[in-house]
Formats: C-alpha cells, structure tokens, sequence
C-alpha cells in the first residue's frame, strides 16, 4: 500500500509558476512510476506526465510539453511537477499517482492522491 498527499496548488496569474509535490508514505515509492493527472470541471481526468522509477525517462502531454517538468526524489519519497508559463486551460485538480507500469491511461495506475486545485487568472 502506498499513501499520496499532493500540495503546492493555489491561484496564480497566467505565466507565472507553481510547483506541485507528492508525498509519498508506506513502502517502496522506488518501485513504482508516477504519474500527475488532471481534472478540468466538466471534464474528463487526463495525463499530464510520467516518470521512471530512476527518473531517467519522462513523457509529457502535448499541451504541457516544454511548460511542464516532472521529476523525483526517491530518498525523500517525493514527486514533484513544476509547472511554468502556466495558462487559464491548465486550471484543474491535479493528482498525484503511482503505479507499476510506465504509461499514459488511468487504469495502469493503482494509488492515487486526493487532488490539489490549480487556478490560472487570465
């Protein structure tokens, strides 16, 4: 069993920056990849970004791509995303999950946080 509690959303006006983090509790955050998902209202939950167990690959939606980083810190059990030229579609709750595939779909991902809100002002 592993424990995910997101932090670091809030309000921010449209360029600025925010950096979401993911703390991970239980046993062996190493042996999984994460994975940051999010949820528009109205509106399906979609990927926004991977990672490896090592960090050493990522995937990234289009729409994120070269505005978003996902990385990791398997010593402190803790994800992050920093997130960069932010825009008024980014607005979502944006979860945090784990599981033991390297993908892009919802279903391969077995734990999951409860959600942060991120607000784009335009």
């Amino acid at each position: 069993q592993v424990q995910l509690g997101e932090s670091g959303g809030g309000l921010v006006q449209a360029g600025g920056s925010l950096r979401l983090s993911c703390a991970a509790s239980g046993r062996n955050f190493e042996t999984y990849t994460m994975a940051w998902f999010r949820q528009a209202p109205g509106k399906e939950r979609e990927f926004v970004a991977t990672i490896t167990r090592s960090g050493g690959s990522t995937m990234y939606a289009d729409s994120v791509k070269g505005r978003f980083t996902i990385s990791r810190d398997n010593a402190k059990n803790t994800g992050y995303l920093q997130m960069n030229s932010l825009k008024p579609e980014d607005t979502a709750v944006y979860y945090c999950a784990v599981g033991l595939a390297y993908s892009v779909f919802r279903h391969q991902y077995a734990y999951w946080g409860q959600g942060t809100q991120v607000t784009v002002s335009s």
